[in-house]
């Protein structure tokens, strides 16, 4: 638990009765966020004053505030939390007046709709106590870390979305997840991050509160102390958006980086591709209420827009950002990109031959854009306990990865937590995440009970229709004009027929003689008369990861079965007893 979250949700227990619990965050995430940017400005307060007072300009200003403090935001108000509390009756106007005074990239407060807050406080007679609260908490970065800050923000989030009984795993995915997906992302490229004075792109479409981007910089910066990460992100929740993009700003990045807006509508970095880019997608969401939108930019945009190899079903879009992705990874002539998204296990597998999930899965594998695929410990997020995986996709892969993909059975690198956090039983410690990535290192020469290497086209299969004849009332089958037979459409069946079956490495190349070759041996055998419809064969792709890692248990000796069984029957007689009596 973060002991400043804790600190701080302790004085929405001043906000009881006038507000519910539910709408405590509407006042503290405002003014945690404020009251840090503060911190971040009074040093430097009376010079800005001084710049603005000297330049009408918002551009020039900026650009004078910069070298004067190496800050790309600021604040020109007369008013800070060390002297708002000075005129008691012009509390509520001098905090409009502050809030409103904000560099124009500073527009975080707007999302929270805080003007109303603020008149409510007033009203309420709670505006003065809670500032007096605040103005004594010192968030200043040196004094509180970015990486508590964070912890903080997270912890309000889940007690806000407790109160209201919704699900934080919206707004932020766990740390110990995001360390494991950000060293695998960077992994591949470690020894090109080492280079001094480099300088790197990062992506996230669904930044959230900025977990992912904060700690991707912690991990290259941890390597690199001279490295540069510039930081990108699109988030669609006001609040989330108001929290990252305020955590940049107090970090000194370009807070025009971070967007507002639905990514799967509207894509504000259209046209701009990244070096690394990263997402935990909202997992089993309908976008059935996008679809019109999303379809529309799919036919428009032709075969190199972001949706062209497919649409997943409208029930869940997890997908969608997979391919957005994919389209936001810098280009291989530019130098290439590198991809990480985590999501569940429907993506692996839903959806038959040539379904729109089929047809996504192809693209990538067919195109060899899946590098690896980890699975990760169940119970590990805060609002689900089901399987969840982290893909990562690179465009430029090493010489020694082409033409494959890694599996990479993490499920059972785990550690019980002391307390449970909503759904969150379970976390990854470092070295759990250790391990993860020295089998992703170590790729041919891992452990074969936790890696395993395929080649791209064993995820591939062809969905063949087996058609047998029509018999009339004599037992003979009928036939059409041509005297052909005419199929029963009772006795249809299909079969999926493995790229590779028999040993075959032929792929598609080798599509008839692998199809014949497993017709003649696996069901001419059963059903004489049976025939290919070769007009209906299908393509399809899947990734049936636990396959790949299933280990057969005997069941156990048929004595010890029964031996159990008479023992619970006993106990069950003995129930009985003592209810008749």
């Amino acid at each position: 638990m973060s002991a400043l979250g804790s600190f701080i949700w302790s004085i929405a227990d001043q906000l009881r009765g006038p507000y519910r619990p539910n709408q405590y965050g509407n006042v503290i995430l405002p003014l945690t966020i404020l009251r840090r940017l503060d911190c971040i400005l009074e040093p430097d307060r009376e010079t800005v004053r001084a710049l603005a007072a000297k330049y009408d300009n918002p551009n020039r200003l900026k650009i004078e505030v910069k070298k004067a403090t190496g800050r790309p935001f600021y604040n020109i108000s007369n008013y800070s939390f060390a002297n708002l509390l000075a005129d008691a009756d012009g509390l509520a106007d001098n905090l409009a007046d502050y809030i409103d005074r904000f560099s124009p990239d500073v527009d975080v407060f707007q999302y929270f709709d805080f003007k109303k807050e603020i008149l409510a406080l007033e009203k309420a007679g709670l505006l003065r106590e809670v500032i007096t609260s605040f103005r004594a908490v010192n968030l200043h970065p040196d004094v509180v870390s970015n990486a508590d800050m964070g912890d903080a923000f997270e912890y309000i989030i889940r007690k806000f979305n407790e109160a209201a009984n919704e699900t934080s795993g919206d707004h932020y995915t766990p740390r110990d997840a995001i360390r494991l997906l950000v060293d695998l992302l960077f992994a591949e490229k470690d020894a090109d991050l080492t280079e001094a004075d480099i300088v790197r792109s990062l992506y996230d479409p669904t930044a959230g509160t900025g977990g992912m981007l904060a700690l991707a910089e912690e991990h290259l910066l941890a390597q690199n102390p001279g490295a540069k990460l510039r930081l990108y992100g699109q988030e669609y929740n006001p609040q989330s958006y108001a929290i990252c993009k305020s955590d940049l700003l107090a970090k000194g990045h370009d807070a025009t980086n971070i967007a507002f807006g639905n990514t799967l509508t509207d894509d504000t970095f259209k046209g701009r591709q990244f070096d690394f880019c990263m997402s935990n997608p909202p997992y089993g969401v309908d976008w059935k209420q996008y679809a019109k939108a999303v379809t529309k930019e799919r036919d428009e945009a032709g075969p190199y827009g972001r949706f062209a190899p497919g649409l997943p079903a409208t029930s869940d879009g997890q997908m969608l950002f997979l391919l957005h992705l994919v389209h936001k990874m810098r280009a291989p002539e530019d130098g290439g990109g590198r991809a990480g998204i985590v999501m569940n296990g429907s993506p692996l597998f839903n959806g038959a031959a040539e379904s729109g999930p089929s047809n996504i899965r192809k693209w990538l594998l067919e195109n060899d854009l899946v590098d690896a695929i980890v699975a990760l410990p169940t119970n590990m997020f805060f609002n689900t306990g089901i399987a969840t995986y982290i893909w990562i996709l690179d465009n430029t892969k090493h010489p020694d990865r082409k033409g494959l993909v890694q599996l990479i059975d993490g499920t059972s690198f785990w550690t019980k937590m002391r307390k449970s956090l909503g759904s969150k039983g379970r976390e990854i410690s470092d070295a759990d995440r250790a391990r993860a990535v020295e089998l992703y290192s170590d790729f041919t020469d891992a452990d074969p009970d936790y890696s395993k290497v395929l080649r791209t086209d064993e995820f591939g299969y062809w969905t063949v229709t087996v058609e047998r004849p029509l018999l009339d009332e004599s037992g003979n089958p009928v036939v059409d004009r041509k005297g052909k037979p005419k199929p029963d459409t009772k006795k249809r069946d299909t079969e999926n027929v493995p790229f590779t079956y028999g040993g075959s490495t032929t792929g598609v190349a080798g599509k008839v003689e692998v199809i014949r070759a497993y017709f003649d041996a696996e069901v001419k055998p059963h059903v004489s008369d049976a025939w290919i419809d070769w007009s209906k064969v299908k393509t399809g792709y899947e990734i049936p990861f636990t396959r790949h890692f299933y280990k057969y248990v005997p069941p156990r000796p048929l004595a010890e079965i029964d031996a159990d069984l008479e023992k619970q029957v006993a106990k069950i007689l003995e129930l009985l007893r003592e209810v008749e009596q």
